[in-house]
């Protein structure tokens, strides 16, 4: 098998893509019901994110899957960067057209501080939730799958939303309402991805089936930033 095969690479898109569309959903808060707990928008498509990282640890290990996670970081903040630019050109010559780039303005005001919030706790978060499958695999003999990627999912999901919520919401939302964010956003996180569950554990069988590879983390680094030992 090559180093990087084709369903490495789509899984790989696929997670980068889930990344930076999610830090475009983070602003858009909605209610759950009468319940008073508001969830991000993101919550509809970040935990993809976290699926593909146990899926991609899962059948191709912690290396491999840390230079995923660099490269998705890498993406994003170029996308924050050319928002901030095309943001700071002037203002149209028709009169009708300022209204649509004072909007476009608005929609990306948030986006630096939601990148840099995303870069911390999600280095943080997929780093903790790659960590505990890698090790817990090695440890239970690759059996378990399901209670590992639950757990996994638990932990990373916990330290990234520790981060990033207070991060972003702080001084727009009270105290209280950050912690119920915080709260209800891994809550939901966790039951989206028990509930897909039965999916990814098929998709993962599948996968190493079709690519000939189980890999096991023996005698390897966990330093984040060891990007060149694949």
């Amino acid at each position: 098998m090559s180093k990087f095969s084709t369903r490495f690479l789509v899984m790989s898109v696929l997670f980068t893509v889930c990344l930076i569309t999610s830090n475009f959903f983070v602003p858009r808060l909605w209610q759950v019901g009468h319940t008073g707990f508001q969830l991000s928008g993101a919550v509809l498509l970040f935990p993809v994110s976290y699926i593909l990282n146990d899926c991609l640890t899962e059948v191709y290990g912690y290396r491999k899957s840390r230079l995923v996670i660099w490269l998705a970081f890498a993406l994003s903040a170029f996308v924050a960067v050319m928002s901030q630019i095309v943001c700071s050109l002037p203002a149209p010559a028709e009169e009708a057209s300022i209204p649509v780039a004072e909007h476009f303005n608005s929609l990306f005001a948030m986006v630096p501080r939601t990148t840099i919030a995303s870069l911390l706790a999600f280095i943080c978060g997929s780093t903790v939730n790659a960590w505990i499958m890698s090790r817990m695999k090695v440890i239970n003999k690759g059996k378990f799958f399901g209670l590992r990627a639950i757990l996994s999912s638990i932990g990373g999901e916990l330290i990234d939303s520790l981060i990033f919520f207070p991060f972003v919401f702080w001084g727009i939302l009270g105290p209280q309402a950050v912690i119920k964010l915080i709260l209800t956003q891994v809550i939901v996180k966790t039951s989206y991805e028990i509930i897909i569950l039965p999916v990814t554990t098929w998709f993962v069988g599948y996968t190493k089936k079709k690519e000939g590879i189980d890999t096991f983390d023996e005698n390897i680094s966990y330093n984040p930033f060891k990007l060149r030992d694949l």
